[in-house]
């Protein structure tokens, strides 16, 4: 029995790299060693970026990379590439434009093919062995390339300029600062009301992605003026996204999307940022509405991510869960046949779960129609009418039969878990944890984030270097790779560094917030065009089309670099008057102001920013620790909106020394501070008279967001 040689991905860190080391293709990561080798070799460069959790790159590792003769035309004509998305934001959102420019479309895995320099010239996404799906071989696509490079040079040579000048133009402002005004937040309201999507919640049409960003922007919107029209989408969206499939039933926490329009049946991955984001949704739907419906579901999405995507033991949080346990499975952990229903569950559970869940000998999985996604169907109340039982008893039966399906699942091959921890994903998981911790008086979602951030400032921040990007790979085997932090990476953890002061009134968060955004400022900040670049400008080879500069200001996934930063820089200054930070916060946002409603639903972080640039920013500061204390913090945690924030102190904490210096100002000299506990509701560098009512309190706040 001969072993198979192993490629040098075997030196990767990156799950997703370390997957195909086995493949025969001679695979390099990104690197100058891989430049200069097409460079000499003068062969054309085979890029493929994909991630562990994505599917179709599997299948796409399988029928092709796996494959002798694909891997002989590709190792003879070629020098290959193989890059992590998660890992490398910076070169996927580059070649993801390319591709979209050359073909129309993007996505992954991505299949790119550049010059020896990195410049693209051809792409596309998932290339199948054969002709399929509409799509050309893989085979007929390796050589047509190849043969165009060396017959064609000219031609590949302008295809390859035209596509780099459409990186340099996408995704970036127009170079002209336009004031900014609050239409423009208008407009992009506008715009999620137009591609609402009335029957089924969310915005447009099939494949449906949840758009947490322009969510908190109507929620926000709805706080300030109670708009039913608004109310309606938000809380139709966030309740049918909660009934359908895309929602885990049984273990809590969303997968990536949905492939039709009523979310019924999801691309089965799960990402800590989808999760963290929507968290933070349901919170804030909570704290507007009242409804404990979305408090539900924020604390089951807390429950999945404890017991998958968290290390419970040193705090962190992993990137994401994958799909399918093996090649041959497309979701088949997930889903249900009535047979495998049924033999788990006693007859009365399955007739209460079958109808709830719409368990049927047909189920929604085309490759495999006994396959049931589990969704909400039938409401328990249409339950108990139909089989004449009281609420209880569905209750009491459904809650059985949910318990004993997630026991027999536990028991299936699991899906394979990327713990390796992200920077910037993992400090919005932080900030999502501690703004559901203070609305839903959940102490140990605050505990357990407080950890996780410690860990973040431990070993993914110097003060000499700055941010890296990956806090732990994770396989063990590898070593941990140095990768610069990014925009998001900065940005992201100096917010949560900010929500954890306004958690625990520790001024050590403060300093870290201010520190990080320094730095931040330091290493992205264009001075001259304003607005802040995704990456070091002195990053360190600009090979390929790295060195094509970009601000990125759409959402997509996560929020956008450039508003994250601004936001940052606004709530900062709320803190400290810091002229400058202000005004570069707005030169960042003017940079868009004049076509910021074109991104329609693509724009929410951007019209968050917007919000807290132009409305008063205020401070919620509570001081005392008795019970009246914790009823003034009760009445301020239910509230919600952007650019209010809340402070709890101990009396002994209100001197100046512990206070940022707009508070420093204020708070230590208010009249009888140590009398009694009371609530100061500040703006600026002024305070409200201070009270020890929560009724009152709750009016004072109200009346700030006007």
């Amino acid at each position: 029995m001969t072993t198979q040689a192993l490629n040098s991905l075997a030196r990767a860190s990156s799950s997703y790299l370390r997957s195909a080391m086995h493949q025969p293709i001679q695979w390099h990561e990104w690197g100058e060693e891989a430049f200069a080798i097409a460079k000499r070799e003068n062969k054309p460069i085979l890029l493929d970026i994909g991630a562990v959790w994505c599917h179709w790159c599997h299948v796409m590792d399988r029928e092709s990379y796996d494959d002798a003769d694909i891997a002989h035309i590709v190792n003879e004509r070629f020098v290959a590439v193989k890059v992590d998305r998660d890992e490398r934001p910076d070169i996927d959102s580059r070649y993801q434009i390319a591709v979209s420019a050359i073909s129309g479309q993007g996505g992954w895995p991505l299949t790119a093919f550049l010059t020896p320099d990195g410049k693209p010239f051809y792409g596309g996404t998932y290339f199948p062995p054969q002709e399929h799906y509409g799509r050309p071989s893989f085979r007929r696509v390796l050589l047509s390339i190849s043969d165009a490079y060396r017959e064609k040079g000219g031609d590949v040579a302008e295809q390859a300029r035209l596509v780099e000048a459409a990186i340099a133009k996408s995704d970036a402002p127009a170079g002209n600062e336009t004031a900014v005004s609050s239409g423009v937040v208008d407009e992009i309201v506008q715009s999620a009301i137009k591609m609402f999507d009335s029957a089924n919640g969310g915005f447009g049409s099939a494949p449906k992605f949840p758009h947490p960003s322009i969510l908190d922007l109507l929620i926000d919107r709805f706080s300030r003026t109670r708009d039913s029209t608004i109310r309606e989408i938000f809380t139709s969206t966030l309740q049918k996204m909660a009934y359908g499939g895309v929602y885990d039933q049984l273990a809590g926490g969303f997968h990536r999307y949905s492939v039709d329009e009523r979310w019924i049946v999801p691309h089965f991955e799960k990402m800590s940022y989808d999760n963290s984001e929507l968290l933070k949704n349901y919170v804030h739907a909570y704290q507007v509405t009242g409804l404990s419906f979305f408090a539900e579901v924020a604390r089951d999405i807390i429950r999945w991510i404890n017991d998958w995507l968290s290390d419970q033991e040193h705090g962190g949080f992993y990137a994401s869960q994958d799909a399918d346990y093996s090649m041959d499975d497309d979701g088949d952990y997930f889903t249900w046949t009535l047979d495998e229903a049924n033999a788990v569950l006693s007859e009365h559970e399955l007739a209460v779960a079958a109808l709830h869940y719409d368990i049927n000998e047909v189920g929604e999985m085309h490759h495999n129609p006994a396959k049931n996604v589990l969704y909400v169907r039938a409401s328990k109340e249409e339950i108990a009418k139909r089989l004449k039982l009281s609420s209880g008893e569905v209750n009491r039966r459904l809650d059985s039969a949910r318990k004993k399906m997630y026991a027999a699942r536990l028991q299936r091959p699991t899906p394979y878990i990327d713990k390796t921890m992200y920077t910037g994903w993992n400090a919005m998981c932080v900030s999502a944890y501690l703004q559901a911790a203070a609305a839903l008086q959940i102490d140990a979602a605050r505990h357990f984030a407080l950890r996780s951030l410690d860990r973040i400032l431990s070993e993914a921040w110097n003060n000499q270097s700055g941010m890296q990007h990956v806090i732990e790979y994770s396989d063990p085997h590898s070593q941990k790779r140095s990768i610069n932090g990014m925009l998001e990476d900065y940005a992201f953890t100096a917010n949560a560094c900010l929500d954890a002061y306004e958690a625990t009134a520790d001024i050590t968060y403060y300093r870290f917030a201010d520190r990080i955004a320094a730095r931040m400022q330091d290493k992205f900040w264009d001075a001259q065009g304003g607005g802040f670049f995704d990456s070091e400008r002195s990053i360190e080879q600009k090979l390929g089309v790295l060195g094509t500069p970009r601000k990125p200001f759409q959402d997509s996934p996560t929020p956008a670099g450039n508003p994250a930063a601004a936001i940052l820089l606004l709530r900062l200054n709320a803190y400290d008057h810091n002229q400058e930070i202000h005004d570069r916060a707005t030169r960042t946002l003017a940079l868009l102001a004049d076509k910021a409603s074109q991104y329609g639903i693509f724009a929410g972080t951007y019209g968050i920013a917007v919000v807290m640039l132009q409305l008063p920013h205020s401070q919620v500061v509570i001081l005392g620790e008795d019970e009246t204390a914790d009823q003034l913090y009760a009445a301020a945690a239910g509230s919600f909106r952007f650019g209010q924030t809340l402070l709890r102190l101990k009396k002994d904490q209100a001197v100046a020394q512990n206070l940022p210096p707009n508070l420093a100002t204020t708070i230590p000299n208010l009249p009888g501070l140590l009398q009694k506990s009371v609530a100061v509701v500040c703006s600026g560098s002024s305070c409200q008279p201070p009270t020890s009512d929560p009724n009152h309190l709750a009016q004072l706040i109200s009346s700030q967001s006007k």
